[in-house]
């Protein structure tokens, strides 16, 4: 959920001429974004009549890199939402609030101001920072040159018609399994061209030559057939050239695994053989670096000729993948429209944020989206009350949800049957179909094993969660107790270990040192009130903080340790005033490679938007950075209660 994260969130205090009814003041959004869900239907429809044929998969190895990927979107678990606006805006009335999972506090003194985030998908743009430090752009489409590569001039040997008919070929469009190209003129030099030109222009596509009624064709057809994926060719891969195509990816509107799905099945690849450093959310514009092991430079850049809502670009050639967690974290440029504070609040709110910093809780999405916290499962599971565990992931919960998920829970508080309960959902690739297959597989009296089918870092997910919501808790408790000021027993990080402050060495450290711990066997603990407030909040959740490992080897809990306060860095902001709800106040990467100028902004205007960039580190959630400038709850069941629409 790392630093990306979230849905559309109007940012609103209530005032007293705003008491409209939920229902009114939905139907008043609605009318005002009428132009954004217009635009976003088409082009959803769009990308999915490009995508129909390609039929997007999940893949294992990939669910299961995106959830160890511990940035912020750790936090998504597969659990079902409604797609209608008002639906989720129901749901969330029975979600959580900051309160609940112990975000409380504030460092700032300034006034805050109400301020709409993600009112555009384009009002949310995150660059990652790479390994080196250096913020990534996609700011060159040019194919590095290579001998390997056929020449660009080869390809005005097709026909605009053939090329029609191998695009719908490498798309599954068409009902012919391959695409006949006659040899006009033919030679071998012909031939070979040919050949070169179709697997240059439509990756996917292997090529042969055939004889029919005494004239040469190139036939054209799937290199796996319709179904399998073929592994990368390991015997035509030039030995001086890197293993791996390194490359930016620019994307809208859409989450990394979506687009590397896309990317494997435009390329007839597995997903498992791209590679990243981070997963990005998908309601924003994000650039990250991408990894794909033997595919050239030249077979992505044609992908750019038929790709929706993404771009690649910045080709090079290394020698090794790309990791998780390599990533030295996030840039961010947010836009807050239509904001109420005066040029002097928001001039001390940003100033406190560059020069202060923000809490480092742990964002809303961390706990789950549904009526239900994760953290309360992982709090079940690390009891090893296995029972209530089941019951929480699978019993009726308020608020909508998708009607097939609806009849599933009832069906389980009815019957208590896996199988029958199963048999009620459609869509069975959700947490709740995958335990219920588990259920109905190994037995009720095997509920351990039976969980264990869902993939392990899945399952781990309830447990961090649990983990940041004391962490959250006791952090609330240490700022309250002790402001921003060091004090001894405080903790600081020692290279990989914890070492308490004392009063020899309280004055080589400041606030933004302190770290505090997520419970586990292999930490320690504040030497002050905070950790007996550890112990009795663990010992109230029937835990023992001196014994954190399980008999389950998965959910024995080693713990980490976490800076208390994090100050962004890069930090620039300007107010800006706008008349038109829809017109982009932020310069995309694609905008610039095609030279569109910069957005032009009007002295006075009817709105004014606060536009910031900042960078923060892995792990760490720009929506709390954004909560302490606004001062104002973010998580959606508040929002929804001041009168908002939450467009998903």
């Amino acid at each position: 959920m790392e630093s990306v994260e979230m849905t559309t969130i109007s940012l609103k205090r209530h005032l007293p001429s705003e008491d409209l009814s939920i229902e009114d003041a939905k139907k008043q959004k609605l009318s005002e974004n009428d132009f954004t869900d217009k635009s976003a239907k088409k082009l959803q429809e769009t990308v999915i009549q490009s995508e129909k044929a390609i039929v997007t998969e999940s893949v294992a190895e990939a669910a299961l890199a995106k959830a160890e990927e511990d940035d912020g979107t750790e936090d998504e678990l597969l659990e079902g939402e409604p797609d209608d606006p008002e639906s989720f805006a129901d749901m969330m009335k029975h979600g959580l609030t900051e309160l609940d999972v112990g975000i409380t506090k504030f460092v700032s003194s300034h006034e805050g101001f109400s301020g709409i985030l993600k009112e555009r998908y384009s009002d949310f743009v995150v660059h990652e920072i790479g390994k080196d430090g250096k913020i990534i752009y996609l700011n060159d489409l040019s194919v590095p040159a290579d001998d390997e590569d056929p020449p660009e001039g080869i390809y005005s040997v097709l026909s605009e018609e053939e090329k029609k008919s191998l695009e719908d070929l490498q798309l599954l469009k068409n009902k012919e399994s391959n695409v006949a190209i006659e040899v006009v003129d033919d030679s071998k030099e012909k031939r070979t061209i040919i050949h070169q030109a179709v697997k240059g222009l439509f990756p996917g596509l292997e090529t042969k030559t055939e004889d029919r009624d005494g004239k040469k064709y190139i036939i054209a057809y799937h290199a796996a057939g319709k179904k399998a994926l073929s592994n990368p060719r390991k015997h035509s891969w030039p030995k001086s050239r890197g293993s791996f195509c390194h490359f930016v990816m620019y994307k809208e509107n859409k989450d990394t695994m979506d687009a590397i799905n896309v990317l494997s099945k435009f390329l007839r690849v597995k997903p498992n053989i791209f590679s990243y450093m981070g997963t990005k959310d998908k309601r924003a514009i994000t650039v990250q670096a991408i990894a794909v092991l033997k595919i050239t430079a030249q077979r992505l850049a044609h992908l750019n000729k038929c790709l929706m809502n993404f771009k690649l670009g910045n080709f090079s050639y290394q020698k090794n993948p790309l990791k998780l967690g390599e990533l030295q974290g996030n840039h961010f440029t947010v836009v807050l429209r239509n904001i109420t504070g005066t040029d002097e609040q928001v001039e001390q709110a940003m100033t406190s944020l560059r020069d202060i910093g923000f809490i480092n809780y742990y964002g809303m999405q961390r706990f789950g989206t549904t009526a239900v916290p994760t953290y309360q499962v992982g709090r079940a599971i690390l009891q090893s009350d296995w029972n209530e565990m089941i019951d929480l992931i699978l019993k009726p919960r308020p608020g909508a949800e998708k009607g097939y998920l609806v009849e599933c829970r009832e069906e389980w508080a009815k019957t208590k049957n896996p199988d029958a309960a199963l048999q009620k959902l459609s869509v069975k690739r959700c947490v709740e179909g995958q335990l219920l297959r588990g259920l109905v597989k190994y037995g009720l009296k095997n509920i351990v094993t039976a969980f264990g089918i869902i993939p392990r870092n899945n399952r781990l997910m309830y447990i961090h969660s649990y983990q940041s919501y004391v962490w959250n808790n006791m952090v609330s408790k240490r700022i309250e107790e002790y402001g921003l000021k060091v004090v001894p027993g405080d903790l600081v990080l020692k290279g990989a270990s914890a070492i308490e402050i004392d009063e020899s060495n309280i004055h080589d450290y400041t606030i933004h040192d302190v770290v505090m711990p997520l419970p586990g066997f292999d930490v320690i603990y504040p030497k002050h009130k905070i950790a007996k407030a550890y112990e009795e909040m663990l010992a109230a959740d029937k835990l023992d903080i001196k014994n954190m490992r399980h008999r389950v080897k998965d959910y024995s809990l080693a713990g980490a340790y976490r800076k208390i306060l994090i100050r962004p860095q890069d930090v620039s902001w300007e107010v800006v005033a706008y008349d038109d709800p829809k017109i982009p106040l932020v310069r995309s990467d694609v905008e610039k490679l095609d030279g569109k100028p910069l957005p032009v902004f009007n002295t006075e205007g009817k709105y004014r938007a606060l536009k910031m960039e900042f960078s923060l580190p892995s792990s760490t959630y720009a929506t709390m950075a954004i909560r302490e400038v606004l001062k104002m709850d973010t998580s959606i069941k508040n929002q929804t209660q001041l009168n908002t629409v939450w467009l998903r």
